[in-house]
């Protein structure tokens, strides 16, 4: 990162109130690993090397026509009624060899409008997390596990993500990222299939099928408490020295 880049990267840390990369000492409680989501279909998991924000492609495989089925499906669905109240399908965003994977639980009425996850106000604030941690928006993939937004920005029901999971798992299945951030409770209770509080998730080393996944709060709840901002830089602290760690391993 060269001298302007990093100045930049200090000045969004300050503007989130952040003044240093390290985490606080994690909770004692923090286990090595908790195994979690069973009952959702296996993921399989990736073994390929590669670069910390975006991992070498399998030459061998040409998943080009895979995406595109996938896209031209979510736009058709009609699975559920969310479709008879979106302007649009919000499908994910963002480079489909990354190893960062950033999920959140649905579509607000910017994302609605415009077809792409988290450009809002809690997009911004993602994209300043993003950048503070040394990484790019195009670097990493964005999506939502729902895929259209619900009316009012009210909580996705549970009959919709049984609805729309399907295209999520398929998404994870293709883009086989090495390390998953789950945005907020929903998100985190959908991969993980638990009621557990997210206050008890965070700082753990959660894992998805093979892929290890960690929990913090979704950025719309940062616009609300912005005081909580220290401690989403703590989990994404521990997020990003997990990955250092499979990069080393």
């Amino acid at each position: 990162m060269n001298v302007q880049n990093e100045m930049r990267r200090r000045q969004y840390l300050d503007a989130l109130g952040i003044t240093r990369w390290e985490p606080r000492q994690a909770p004692a409680s923090v286990s090595p690993e908790i195994r979690v989501g069973t009952e959702t279909p296996a993921v399989p998991s990736r073994s390929v090397p590669g670069p910390v924000l975006i991992r070498e492609a399998d030459t061998a495989v040409d998943n080009s026509r895979d995406w595109t089925e996938l896209e031209a499906e979510v736009r058709a669905c009609t699975q559920c009624s969310l479709h008879k109240t979106r302007t649009q399908t919000v499908f994910g965003v963002g480079h489909r060899h990354a190893s960062w994977m950033f999920i959140g639980e649905a579509p607000g009425a910017d994302e609605d409008r415009q077809g792409e996850p988290f450009v809002g106000r809690a997009g911004q604030l993602l994209n300043a997390i993003l950048f503070a941690m040394g990484l790019k928006r195009e670097e990493v993939y964005i999506a939502n596990v729902l895929k259209c937004r619900p009316p009012g920005n009210r909580d996705p029901q549970p009959e919709e993500v049984t609805q729309c999971e399907p295209y999520l798992i398929r998404q994870i299945g293709l883009i086989r990222p090495k390390l998953i951030v789950a945005l907020g409770r929903h998100a985190a209770h959908s991969l993980l299939k638990t009621e557990v509080p997210l206050a008890k998730l965070r700082g753990q080393k959660l894992s998805y099928h093979g892929t290890p996944l960690f929990v913090t709060y979704h950025p719309a709840y940062l616009l609300r408490n912005p005081a909580d901002k220290r401690k989403v830089w703590d989990d994404l602290c521990r997020a990003k020295a997990a990955m250092t760690n499979l990069e080393e391993s």
